[in-house]
């Protein structure tokens, strides 16, 4: 179900755009609110500053004092540049796409041509980030403790900061810098547990055969999830039409009940490869 990401023809307005698979399946996400990607981008920094005290405070102790001073900044400053980089990259690499700030605010980050997202894509939406706020502003911060900071620099550092800041209100798909590099979406996720709202795990009436859950990998399986949980008939179909077509199996006329175990025993496969070591990203990769 590898899909491909079309513009829903609704106008340069509409934060709806399609997810449409091969299959013809039409998933619709919604683009994440500029308000949510701002409040997200509040609670990483906040989770950050806090991280960083206690990381300052362990280096002052463990530090000797005659050490301390030149000493003490070099590593300040190195182990803030690894923390927000990493803080970001390692979240969004993993399988949810989000940081903290982003699943608390309900949002995920995917690849605009419909593919996984992948870590080159990942990598390169935040080292934007740092052109667009944190060098401007580390740069006039230093300045500001040197006593050399004038006028000119403090607006200077702060146009160049606000004009990426403002970037995504100009644009329909509300884009950072990074996400124009990267062929990034920011979108909305969808909240909850998926066994406890789909009953999937507390009742796989149906067993699959290790041929038909070797078709996909974890990404399929995140398209399913997507799927079920829309809730559209015409897709749950299509998509239960289309395994059935792969594994071969019969046709009971239960579609949504079909994914629903297939789901459940999907998951249950993909976990047992994982704790063996073998993941799976897609249907592509060899198990």
């Amino acid at each position: 179900m590898r899909p491909l990401w079309r513009r829903r023809a609704a106008g340069p307005r509409s934060s709806r755009r399609s997810f449409v698979t091969p299959e013809g399946v039409d998933l619709q996400l919604e683009l994440g609110a500029g308000g949510a990607r701002a409040g997200a981008f509040v609670l990483d920094a906040l989770t950050m500053l806090a991280l960083l005290v206690a990381m300052t405070v362990a280096i002052a102790y463990a530090i000797p004092p005659q050490s301390k001073g030149g000493v003490l900044a070099i590593l300040w400053l190195l182990g803030f540049f690894l923390l927000r980089n990493g803080w970001f990259a390692l979240f969004e690499m993993g399988s949810r796409g989000a940081t903290p700030g982003k699943r608390l605010m309900g949002l995920r980050v995917v690849a605009r041509d419909g593919k996984r997202l992948t870590g080159a894509a990942v990598i390169a939406r935040n080292a934007m980030r740092e052109v667009e706020v944190f060098l401007p502003l580390s740069f006039l911060g230093y300045q500001t403790s040197q006593g050399s900071a004038d006028a000119f620099l403090v607006i200077f550092a702060l146009l160049w900061s606000g004009q990426f800041l403002f970037f995504p209100l100009f644009n329909s798909d509300r884009l950072r810098l990074g996400d124009v590099v990267a062929g990034t979406w920011v979108v909305r996720a969808v909240r909850g547990e998926l066994g406890d709202d789909l009953g999937v795990v507390a009742r796989q009436r149906r067993v699959f055969p290790d041929a038909a859950l070797d078709l996909y990998g974890i990404y399929e399986l995140q398209a399913l999830e997507d799927v079920l949980r829309t809730g559209r008939e015409e897709a749950i179909s299509t998509v239960a039409w289309t395994i059935r077509g792969k594994a071969g199996l019969a046709d009971d006329g239960d579609d949504r009940g079909f994914l629903e175990d297939y789901y459940a025993a999907l998951c249950v496969r993909l976990e047992r490869a994982m704790l063996l070591g073998r993941r799976r990203e897609d249907k592509f990769a060899q198990n």
